[in-house]
């Protein structure tokens, strides 16, 4: 029986939580999680888009997105204090310091090493590649990557995962999902797919080991 392919998303699986990194980017900006995404949400309001995918599909450049980001929260919280924020630039200030989630890398790393295929299926941004890249290199050699940015298409829409299949040359049934988005996952088992809700570590270690038979490293 051939072992099935891994698919590990970034941002909440291989990264922090999503609710760590935007209280480090509060630390960072003074921005407040929920200003934060009250710009977010309103920039994609006005291109009838979700909350990121104006950047996550490449449709804004993170110059032009994070410009409409100051002038979202200057507008709705005109109180807020913008100086520390480096809008333009958001992925260097939002990813400074932070580093990958070890067990979650190390089970990656422990996958292939087990004769797994594995891969990132994430929603990203292009001007955002080389600071993820660098916080996951420690999981090594990836068998495939596919970015929203890049294909045109971001979890949880179908076509995602048809692209990924494609790309990686397996069926629907030979790939299993990590994933800390709920829609993502039940969108991956709409496609025939299996797929692992990350929670937590623990959870997640012992949810692979049930439906992709890979051995735990805790």
């Amino acid at each position: 029986m051939n072992l099935p392919m891994i698919w590990f998303d970034f941002g909440g699986v291989l990264s922090p939580p999503l609710r760590d990194l935007y209280l480090a980017y509060e630390a960072k900006t003074g921005i407040a999680p929920e200003q934060l995404q009250d710009a977010m949400r309103e920039v994609a309001r006005g291109m009838g888009l979700p909350t990121l995918a104006p950047v996550e599909l490449g449709l804004l450049t993170e110059a032009e997105w994070g410009r409409r980001l100051r002038s979202a929260l200057a507008r709705l919280h005109p109180g807020a204090d913008l100086s520390r924020a480096r809008l333009e630039t958001f992925g260097e200030q939002w990813f400074d310091g932070v580093t990958a989630n070890p067990v979650m890398v190390g089970t990656l790393r422990h996958a292939r090493e087990n004769g797994f295929r594995v891969g990132v299926l994430s929603n990203n941004v292009p001007e955002w590649e080389p600071y993820w890249r660098a916080i996951i290199a420690p999981a090594g050699e990836l068998d495939c990557l596919i970015d929203s940015c890049r294909v045109g298409a971001r979890k949880p829409d179908e076509e995602i995962f048809r692209r990924a299949e494609k790309e990686a040359g397996v069926a629907p049934g030979d790939c299993v999902l990590v994933d800390d988005l709920a829609e993502n996952c039940e969108a991956a088992r709409r496609r025939g797919w299996r797929a692992v809700h990350f929670r937590d570590n623990g959870r997640a270690v012992a949810e692979l080991r049930a439906v992709a038979a890979v051995p735990s490293i805790l």
